[in-house]
């Protein structure tokens, strides 16, 4: 005899089975995942442009000088640059969802930290390990999003997405810098993302599936700590090199260090199966033109956002808040620009438009050095300069990220990329400190002609510091000469209006030759390439 049926369950029962927690959906799931990673990629923009304008008050708050300031902002670069290409490797091997929890959560650790630092060493301590965590998040993102969306329409979707918001962190940092310490305290531009991080770490967790590479390479550690030394080195000359004496045997030694290890990352780079580097490709000039606009954007737009800050509340007496209004007409532009730069790479190739936009950007910088020479400089009259450099940026960014990785095979397009990101964070943190060198000689060579009779050679030059970091209080106090010798500050504020000038020459004479080297490499009488273009969406990212 058979047995009967078990008893259906009761309404009651079912009504209990309808409250458990139901399972996402694949289209939800892939919602949050994409919520996720523009969350993780709107705190990484924000931690980029966000400081720059703080950098008075930090230099203030925390007693720090003109390098401490550099520092500040080379830390993170420096250290982005290190971990950059070891962190995709790991997450391929290990998963990339895996390194992702793990550089979110670490990002959140370091921004506590960087928030909590009482003292300029300690601070740039912290952001480079805030810059290791977050040169991890940034790769692991685009891994990410990859594998998340497979699919044609989704996939160009997230990626646009992703590229929207990554670009408002960027676009809008500085004002959102601004208005933090206006409304609290300079910690809390850090402290912000610690929330941020949990939340994004919860979202990741519930959403991101796992994925990893079982032909994964070898960690080129070799080539990371070589490359890694040869630019610190060299940053270290630039930055130490005026208080050390360029001539002195410890400056000496730090850039035949620096040299050494350069040639020694050449070296393992050549003789490595598996090199994170391949210079062959080098070969491809699409490539190879792509790269120079790479490295253009990254030797004048970028680094000059560190200090354009510096110029509007030093040299115009605009607050912080004012400030970081003033840096959304050199920001926004590179968020309009780029689906006119796609269209414009398509119709005249990619060797048309990115040197042309490094021209603009030089254009921009040539327009802000005679706004601020005016008799009454004002934001308005930096405004067309700030402007012209941004649609430069705009129209310069997209192509170059499209042509690095859709000039090469597809197998080396993750390669390609990496090479490409490493060439703009390198650049930057080297042009950071050329920058700074600049603008504080100039500055130091104005000052010397003006009041060497008032102040020695060490005075002078501590003088220097003080108005290239835009810090105008207690001169007096400090510099009791000064008083007598400049009562008005006319000296001194011509001085900081002379060293930004310089600057400014710099980089759109910088940018414009290496438009020229970018437009010769291309090959300007080759015919436009038939490969298919890659995806778009791609920010404005240094």
């Amino acid at each position: 005899m058979k047995e009967p049926y078990p008893e259906s369950p009761g309404p009651v029962a079912f009504k209990d089975f309808r409250k458990l927690p139901m399972p996402l959906s694949p289209t939800g799931k892939n919602r949050v995942a994409l919520a996720a990673i523009c969350l993780i990629a709107l705190m990484f923009g924000l931690e980029i442009s966000s400081v720059p304008v703080i950098l008075p008050t930090l230099e203030k708050a925390l007693h720090g000088d003109f390098s401490d300031m550099q520092w500040i902002m080379n830390a993170y670069t420096i250290a982005c640059t290190t971990v950059l290409m070891a962190a995709g490797t790991l997450a391929d091997r290990y998963g990339r969802r895996r390194i992702l929890v793990v550089s979110v959560a670490l990002f959140g650790a370091t921004s506590l930290a960087c928030g909590l630092a009482q003292s300029a060493p300690v601070l740039i301590a912290a952001r480079f390990l805030q810059g290791l965590s977050g040169g991890a998040m940034l790769i692991c993102q685009l891994a990410v999003l990859s594998h998340q969306f497979q699919q044609g329409k989704e996939r160009s979707r997230a990626f646009a997405t992703w590229g929207v918001v990554f670009g408002m962190g960027l676009g809008f940092g500085p004002i959102i810098g601004g208005a933090i310490v206006a409304l609290s305290s300079w910690e809390w531009v850090f402290l912000v993302h610690v929330p941020l991080a949990a939340v994004a770490l919860a979202l990741v967790l519930g959403s991101v599936e796992e994925s990893s590479d079982p032909d994964a390479k070898r960690l080129d550690l070799p080539g990371i700590v070589t490359l890694s030394l040869a630019v610190l080195g060299l940053t270290c000359f630039i930055t130490q090199g005026p208080g050390l004496g360029f001539a002195s045997p410890p400056a000496i030694g730090i850039a035949a260090a620096s040299a050494a290890s350069f040639a020694l990352f050449l070296w393992v780079e050549k003789i490595n199966p598996h090199p994170m580097f391949d210079f062959s490709v080098f070969k491809i000039r699409d490539f190879s033109g792509s790269i120079i606009g790479s490295i253009g954007m990254n030797f004048s737009f970028w680094p000059f956002m560190i200090y354009l800050p510096i110029f509007f509340q030093g040299a115009l007496g605009y607050d912080a808040v004012v400030a970081g209004s003033a840096l959304l007409a050199y920001t926004l532009p590179t968020l309009v620009l780029p689906p006119l730069a796609e269209r414009l790479s398509l119709r005249y190739r990619p060797g048309v438009v990115i040197p042309a936009g490094l021209f603009v950007i030089g254009l921009g910088f040539m327009a802000m050095r005679y706004g601020s020479s005016m008799a009454h400089a004002s934001w308005m009259t930096m405004l067309p300069g700030c402007l012209i450099a941004g649609i430069g940026l705009g129209l310069t960014n997209t192509p170059v990220t499209n042509t690095t990785t859709g000039s090469v095979p597809g197998a080396r397009a993750g390669m390609a990329s990496g090479m490409d990101m490493s060439a703009r964070l390198i650049t930057l943190a080297i042009n950071i400190a050329l920058m700074g060198f600049v603008l504080l000689e100039g500055v130091h060579a104005h000052l010397r002609g003006a009041l060497s009779a008032s102040l020695d050679a060490p005075r002078l030059r501590a003088l220097a510091e003080r108005v290239a970091a835009g810090s105008f209080t207690s001169l007096g106090e400090a510099f009791p000469a000064l008083s007598q010798a400049d009562p008005s500050g006319t000296a001194v504020h011509a001085a900081l209006v002379h060293g930004f000038g310089l600057v400014m020459l710099y980089g759109g004479i910088g940018v414009w030759l290496l438009a020229g080297v970018s437009w010769l490499v291309f090959g300007s009488g080759r015919k436009p390439s038939t490969r298919p273009a890659p995806e778009s969406g791609k920010p404005a990212c240094p």
